[in-house]
């Protein structure tokens, strides 16, 4: 997922500078409480893995240009109900960043509005789980329509973020307009596979209850809060 260079440009860049910094910031204070809850050991192996895993989402999963962006499975609420809020913002992050580095160093100055549209979805989610997900229950052991709500959060957010980059870009023409809708029609279809998916990683996930290797999930998928 990233907004298609030429979108955005000159003085308009601050703006998704700023964002990206405050994203971050967030995602830093997430970090901090997680080393100190969890270790720092445990903190970084997870924060690998979600790097390897976006990675991975972003160059091997289908993927598609649709209208202002791409169309990714990007699976945001997976990786936190596997790794949690703070590793899965890092992973997000270093991940795209890895992308841009690698192979398409055309999108880094769009690194910022890209990093703000992935992870601010992703603290609603973390917010949205704590009013919809009892204290008492495991996350492998949520149901459709919890996984559903997740899921829907995420890619709502990526949803409009992508569209307010690219209305803020743009402008409000009716070509700048269609090629939005055409992103967020396309996009949409996501949502009835992802929830999809989060339950079959978390069947997965149930199964190796007692297998998983301390450390290396959130201590949340396998125990209640």
């Amino acid at each position: 997922m990233h907004i298609e260079p030429g979108i955005v440009t000159g003085a308009k860049l601050v703006l998704s500078y700023a964002t990206g910094i405050a994203a971050g910031g967030v995602a830093l204070k997430l970090a901090v409480e997680t080393v100190r809850e969890q270790g720092a050991g445990s903190f970084a192996a997870r924060t690998l893995a979600t790097t390897a895993l976006v990675f991975v989402f972003f160059e091997i999963l289908p993927h598609f240009p649709v209208g202002v962006s791409e169309v990714h499975f990007i699976l945001g609420s997976t990786l936190f109900l596997l790794f949690g809020a703070a590793p899965a913002a890092f992973g997000l992050a270093f991940g795209l960043l890895l992308q841009g580095m690698l192979l398409e160093p055309v999108d880094l100055p769009q690194y910022g509005m890209n990093v703000t549209t992935l992870l601010v979805p992703l603290f609603a989610i973390q917010a949205i789980a704590k009013r919809i997900i009892a204290r008492n229950t495991a996350y492998v052991d949520l149901k459709y329509g919890q996984a559903l709500a997740l899921s829907t959060t995420y890619q709502a957010g990526v949803i409009a973020w992508v569209a307010f980059w690219a209305l803020y870009g743009s402008g409000f023409a009716m070509s700048n307009l269609a090629s939005v809708g055409t992103f967020a029609a396309a996009y949409a279809l996501v949502i009835v596979i992802e929830p999809l998916a989060d339950l079959a990683v978390l069947a997965l996930a149930k199964s190796l209850r007692g297998v998983t290797a301390p450390g290396l999930v959130t201590p949340r998928l396998h125990n209640a809060a």
